[in-house]
């Protein structure tokens, strides 16, 4: 007959095998939940959504407390079957139970409860909540101690214990990406997401048209002539200058100048320009684009005029602009298209140089920086150091560079192609 305390023992470690098994699900599940789709449940009403936000907002002290529960079973459960296989077998009941403690801990108290917590994160960590947030409290005291001499033990030997390396916007970032390549999420809707994030980062000058290629109309003109360039303009609103270029008067509407064409009865001659004319909107070139967003939507404009520190024009900025850094390109039946990148052979760009990086790498999906410069040209002289002649050949950031066209100081177009790999 085997003997009372036997079977108690045995069903003891059952039962402490249980209790690990729900310390490592525990801590898988907790560890994997989506804290996004958990702050969505807690908004709609679910209190186990709420608990596990509330565990989660310190996870050195979650861990922490699941660590000690699972150890402190694991260890009692290890104790007492040393102890059976003693009284069983002698000396040799030690590596007995050694072994069978390994295998049943391995396979029912780790593999198996975090195998099913990975499969079904969210799900678990909502079933384990409330248990788990009364251990923690009653085991607050202990953990608290133990995240001490934790971090006195890190700090002797130099080791960083403060918060996470990266923001927030690069876990976002870092998210997007990883399932982009496991295909949870197509290109467009990644540029689209990495859009949105890039609009801390960038400024009004990253994305304005240059000065040189705005189309602007001279006051000095006769109203008539004025009126006709404006409205076949395939721009909506067109700056007005006097005199010199870099004084901006006003900006012309073409809805404006439909309605105050209509009401003088066609006769633009009677029509009073400044009348008609919107005051110009002047931005900083250092303006954040997400910062320029809102005050777009706060003045209720889409048109701005960018300046350097001295006050002098440098382009300007629209609200298509900047939606365009989110969405792509955007054209209608008005605009004038560009062909900025063209296929010449498989894997054979021809790209103009006033095509911006940012484009270009959205396009082509591919990595060229842009920190220094805004256009393809800027980039290629930025790391030539010079302005290239038609001709020359150019090798950084993984891609090969060949000026093509060169008008007066500026590149016009260039071939690229990626370099091949190194063996």
């Amino acid at each position: 007959m085997i003997e009372t305390w036997i079977l108690i023992s045995l069903g003891g470690i059952v039962l402490l095998l249980l209790f690990s098994a729900f310390f490592s699900g525990s801590e898988t599940s907790l560890t994997a939940v989506s804290r996004a789709r958990m702050l969505q449940l807690e908004k709609d009403g679910e209190v186990s959504a709420r608990r596990v936000n509330h565990l989660t907002e310190d996870r050195e002290r979650l861990i922490g407390a699941i660590l000690l529960g699972n150890n402190l079973v694991n260890i009692l459960a290890s104790s007492i079957a040393a102890a059976v296989f003693l009284h069983l077998f002698g000396e040799a009941g030690v590596a007995y139970a050694t072994l069978v403690m390994t295998m049943l801990v391995l396979i029912f108290a780790e593999v198996l409860p975090k195998t099913y917590a990975l499969s079904n994160p969210d799900r678990f960590a909502q079933a384990v909540a409330l248990p788990i947030s009364i251990f923690v409290t009653l085991f607050a005291p202990i953990v608290a101690t133990v995240q001490a001499i934790v971090r006195g033990t890190l700090r002797i030997f130099g080791a960083n214990v403060e918060g996470p390396v990266l923001s927030s916007h690069d876990e976002l970032r870092g998210h997007i990406d990883l399932h982009h390549q496991e295909g949870g999420v197509v290109k467009d809707d990644r540029d689209m997401l990495g859009g949105v994030l890039d609009l801390r980062e960038l400024t009004v000058d990253d994305v304005m048209v240059h000065r040189k290629n705005i189309t602007m109309i001279d006051a000095g003109l006769p109203v008539a002539d004025i009126f006709a360039y404006a409205l076949n303009s395939p721009h909506t609103r067109l700056p007005l200058f006097q005199g010199d270029a870099e004084n901006i008067v006003g900006v012309l509407h073409a809805r404006d100048l439909a309605r105050a064409l209509l009401k003088a009865a066609g006769d633009p001659s009677a029509i009073d320009l400044k009348a008609v004319c919107r005051e110009p909107w002047f931005v900083p070139e250092t303006t954040e684009l997400l910062d320029q967003l809102n005050a777009f939507r706060e003045k209720r404009e889409h048109f701005a005029l960018v300046v350097d520190e001295y006050g002098a024009l440098m382009g300007l900025v629209t609200l298509e602009d900047i939606l365009e850094e989110i969405v792509g390109e955007i054209e209608d039946e008005h605009d004038i298209t560009v062909e900025g990148v063209k296929m010449e052979e498989d894997g054979i760009w021809l790209i103009d140089g006033a095509t911006p990086i940012r484009d270009v790498n959205r396009a082509l999906d591919w990595d060229l920086p842009d920190e220094e410069a805004v256009t393809m040209a800027g980039l290629v002289i930025h790391e030539s150091q010079t302005i290239p002649e038609t001709g020359q050949v150019f090798s950084f950031h993984g891609k090969r560079f060949e000026i093509v066209e060169r008008r007066r100081n500026q590149i016009a177009k260039m071939r690229v192609s990626a370099l091949p790999e190194e063996g």
